[in-house]
């Protein structure tokens, strides 16, 4: 039974060479939680698109919502990483915004977020997991075996960069709806005001006094 005094909690991706294995190392995960070797609390087998998005193809989660691949870190991960966002973050590009994490802080250009990204490739198919473990023997040994690339992050870590993502995301929406609200008002403004011109130049033609002979 895994003693959760010593677990560590992190969020593994694993990157395949044949695609087939990303489906049998879920289930190895899943062999893996029920002899208590390690706790799974959700893990997902994806596959990103040449547009960046990302698909579930399988998932295993345990019960309870806050288990669950969709109500879980893994799926707020999925939602971060799969979106128009995680092409930022490291996705396709391999980019990291600047807007995101401060680029003079050298802890975080090093970004588990980004990390996680970048290791779910367009045209792979790979498996991520939240997962708690005492070391990573057991996972590491399963996924060896079928020619899995472990990529393992804090969850802790994770958990704090998504919230940071997220909030970007409504900051960026916040400033979009200004700057459209302001664009707005900016064009009836300068409408009015060409109006009102047009209005005083046809008045001051009709108040012109007539030339005396």
């Amino acid at each position: 039974m895994l003693e959760d005094a010593l677990a560590h909690e992190n969020v593994i991706a694993v990157s395949f060479s044949a695609h087939a294995n990303a489906f049998e190392a879920l289930s190895r995960l899943k062999e893996l939680d029920a002899r208590g070797d390690v706790a799974v609390r959700g893990a997902a087998v994806v596959e990103r698109g040449e547009d960046g998005k990302i698909v579930t193809k399988d998932e295993f989660g345990q019960e309870g919502v806050e288990g669950t691949v969709s109500g879980g870190l893994l799926g707020l991960l999925l939602g971060v990483i799969g979106g128009p966002f995680g092409v930022l973050v490291g996705g396709a590009s391999g980019v990291l915004v600047g807007s995101l994490f401060d680029e003079d802080d050298t802890d975080m250009t090093e970004s588990a977020l980004a990390d996680v990204s970048r290791a779910v490739r367009v045209g792979s198919t790979d498996l991520l997991a939240d997962v708690s473990e005492e070391d990573p023997v057991a996972i590491d040994a399963v996924m060896a075996k079928l020619d899995g690339t472990v990529l393992r992050r804090s969850a802790l870590d994770v958990r704090a960069e998504v919230a940071a993502a997220e909030e970007a995301q409504r900051a960026a929406k916040k400033q979009a709806r200004k700057e459209l609200r302001d664009s707005r008002q900016t064009k009836q403004k300068e409408e009015i005001d060409a109006k009102l011109a047009a209005l005083k130049a046809k008045l001051g033609r009709q108040k012109k006094p007539a030339a005396t002979p």
